[in-house]
């Protein structure tokens, strides 16, 4: 080596006979890393490389400094950097609907206000600031991936564009008028459209969402599906929520819903069935076959007395079994870190063995456990090379969050979403210490309380 060469690499700060540092778009570091990978490691003092909108490294902070150096560094002072959340079941603008009743039981809940109140005020409008409020929400409390059943999902899709999210969004097929469309024949031309709209987009995955087997008929959810097909898109459905569903479909059908579906042709991987509460073992065992998705919704079915979802057995099977928040009119919120704390209780609680839905497991539904569900598990759900850049990184500022011994242990059994400090998704950051980037939070804040002001006109309430 000449002295000229190696003058310039030691004013390079670059070891002789090593390549100097690859440039790439962000380093998240100073952090705790719980990667979820296949060997779950959880790296102390770790780092993660972002390029174009893909994680092109991870490991200890050292080893990634020596190979890529960032035109923009992010700093974790301390925290937990995990892979982004997903909310494997929502309805994102019901957050427009938070509190309008609540204490009642599924049914009631339903056909007497909820369905009322949404006859009377969805609307594209109506969707888009409702879907806005619930993804400066989902931001703030890190997560970075939502599968949503609404009506005008275009607004849905482009609301969460806007924001940033990575959104599964379904349009729903329902057996009576809609607010968007009076028939499930429109709603299928209108889902088609949709479908085709959104191919190839990085962030927004078109689906199909029949409403479910006691409330869409079987030539819709077969039409459904064979759409889903053409497009290779998802099927979202609600499934076995309530005893009432369970006796409305063995009435009409003679048959579990998870039977009627299979025997429909409906049932295969990227259908995911929200909730599970009913699921039978025979129904575990279809849906296991058949690599479809169960979103469990804690929070939810216990408001509405729904009761608890078989996850012990869920995830001793091995299903493909993520965490929802279902919509914030039944829930109230759509925090997932309380959605993960929610879980791990109840089904100890429910089953009477505290070693049942251990953090860890827990941790995973939330995020590769959602992303299996969701059939999305080659590009989300833990931080390795390859995926996606969806990342957050959670504080430990507050004093309920100090001392950490296990981080998985904190952030499934202490930590918030108010937790959170920062948020990636595709490499673009969302939330960077405390401030949101993608939306103007009082403009957001002060459409949703004059559409709250529609709402409670509407429904002459006081």
């Amino acid at each position: 080596m000449s002295r000229a060469l190696a003058s310039f690499l030691c004013a390079l700060c670059v070891p002789c006979g090593e390549a100097a540092a690859a440039t790439v778009d962000l380093i998240v570091r100073n952090g705790t890393v719980v990667t979820m990978d296949r060997d779950r490691r959880v790296v102390a003092d770790g780092a993660v490389a972002v390029d174009r909108g893909a994680i092109v490294a991870v490991g200890p902070a050292g080893v990634v400094a020596r190979s890529w150096r960032a035109r923009r560094t992010l700093d974790a002072r301390g925290g937990i950097v995990i892979p982004g959340l997903v909310n494997a079941h929502s309805h994102a603008p019901m957050v427009l609907f938070r509190g309008i009743a609540d204490d009642l039981r599924l049914m009631d809940w339903l056909q007497k206000f909820i369905f009322p109140a949404e006859k009377q005020n969805v609307t594209a409008a109506f969707v888009k600031t409702g879907t806005r409020l619930a993804a400066l929400e989902m931001i703030r409390s890190g997560t970075t991936t939502f599968a949503d059943m609404y009506y005008f999902e275009d607004q849905v899709a482009e609301a969460s564009k806007e924001a940033g999210l990575r959104v599964v969004a379904g349009e729903t097929l329902i057996g009576f008028p809609a607010p968007d469309h009076p028939t499930t024949k429109d709603a299928l031309a209108y889902s088609e459209r949709f479908l085709e709209r959104w191919k190839g987009d990085p962030l927004v995955t078109a689906a199909v969402a029949p409403h479910s087997p006691y409330l869409t008929s079987p030539e819709d959810i077969q039409a459904a599906r064979a759409l889903a097909d053409r497009y290779g898109a998802p099927v979202l459905i609600h499934l076995s929520e309530s005893p009432d569903e369970q006796r409305q479909v063995r009435e009409r059908y003679g048959k579990t819903p998870t039977e009627h579906l299979r025997d429909l042709g409906v049932l295969r991987k990227g259908v995911v069935g929200a909730h599970g509460v009913w699921l039978t073992a025979s129904d575990r065992a279809i849906l296991k076959q058949s690599d479809v998705g169960v979103a469990h919704c804690p929070q939810s079915n216990m408001k509405i007395s729904a009761g608890v979802a078989p996850v012990a057995e869920m995830l001793k099977e091995g299903l493909r079994l993520g965490l929802g928040t279902d919509g914030a009119a039944s829930n109230n919120d759509l925090d997932m870190f309380e959605e993960m704390l929610t879980a791990a209780l109840l089904s100890k609680h429910a089953t009477g063995d505290p070693t049942n839905a251990p953090a860890a497991a827990v941790l995973e539904m939330a995020t590769l456990g959602g992303a299996r569900a969701l059939g999305m598990e080659d590009r989300i759900g833990s931080l390795e090379a390859g995926k996606r850049a969806d990342l957050v990184v959670v504080g430990l500022d507050h004093a309920r969050v100090v001392p950490v011994y296990d981080p998985v242990s904190h952030l499934v059994y202490a930590a918030k979403g108010a937790d959170v400090r920062q948020v990636v998704v595709e490499g673009r950051v969302l939330l960077d210490d405390g401030r949101v980037t993608t939306l103007r939070e009082a403009e957001v804040i002060g459409e949703a309380q004059r559409m709250r002001d529609q709402v409670r006109r509407s429904l002459a309430r006081p």
